[in-house]
C-alpha cells in the first residue's frame, strides 16, 4: 500500500465474494498496487485451494480492493491485500479487514496473521492502526528482492472467544496471586 490520497472520505463498499469475471479489475488493482503482482494464474491457483477464499470490496459497481485469505485451524492468513491507489485513505481497507476481523469468532479462529515488506511502513502503520502487532520477522521472506517481512499479527481479546474454545491450564495457573 502507498500513501495515496490524503483525503479522508469513507465511501461505502459492498464486500462480497471474490468471483471469476472479478478477475481482471483484481488484476489491475494488483498491477497498480505492487512492483512485483501475482499474475493470473497465480491468483487462481490460489483460489483453486479449497481453503482459500477471494473477496471484493465493490462501490457503484466497480471493484476497488480485494483480498485473498487462507483459512488455517485457529487462524486466517491474509496472503493478498490491495485497495486501488485512487481509492486508499477512504474507509475500504479498514472495511475489509472489519469484515475479517467480523469473522473470527463466527468460525472459530482467534487471529489473522500476515506478512508485510519492512519497507513497506504505510501498510505496517495501516495493519497497526487496526489492531495487528508485529510479531516477528522473517529473514529473506519475498524471493523478487530478498527483502525481510514483518509477520504481523491481529488477535481477538479473551473476552470475545467462544466459550467452547479451552484456554490452556498448567498447575501454577490455578494458584492466587497473592
Amino acid at each position: 500500500m502507498s500513501s495515496g490520497q490524503t483525503d479522508q472520505r469513507v465511501f461505502d463498499v459492498q464486500i462480497r465474494w471474490l468471483i471469476r469475471r472479478d478477475l481482471p479489475a483484481v488484476m489491475h488493482i494488483e498491477r497498480a498496487s505492487f512492483e512485483q503482482p501475482w499474475d493470473e494464474e497465480f491468483f487462481l491457483e490460489y483460489l483453486r485451494q479449497r481453503n482459500c477464499i477471494g473477496m471484493v470490496a465493490e462501490h457503484k459497481q466497480q471493484i476497488v480492493g480485494f483480498m485473498i485469505y487462507e483459512l488455517c485451524k485457529s487462524l486466517m492468513h491474509v496472503v493478498n491485500f490491495a485497495v486501488h491507489p485512487d481509492f486508499r485513505r477512504q474507509g475500504i481497507g479498514t472495511q475489509m479487514i472489519r469484515k475479517l476481523v467480523d469473522k473470527l469468532s463466527q468460525q472459530r479462529r482467534r487471529e489473522i496473521v500476515l506478512e508485510v515488506r519492512e519497507t513497506n511502513l504505510p501498510a505496517q502503520l495501516f495493519f497497526r492502526s487496526l489492531g495487528f502487532r508485529a510479531i516477528r520477522v522473517v529473514r529473506e521472506f519475498y524471493e523478487d528482492t530478498g527483502e525481510d517481512a514483518y509477520v504481523m499479527r491481529y488477535a481477538l481479546p479473551a473476552a470475545e472467544l467462544p466459550a467452547t474454545i479451552p484456554f490452556p491450564t498448567n498447575r501454577i495457573s490455578g494458584l492466587d496471586a497473592a
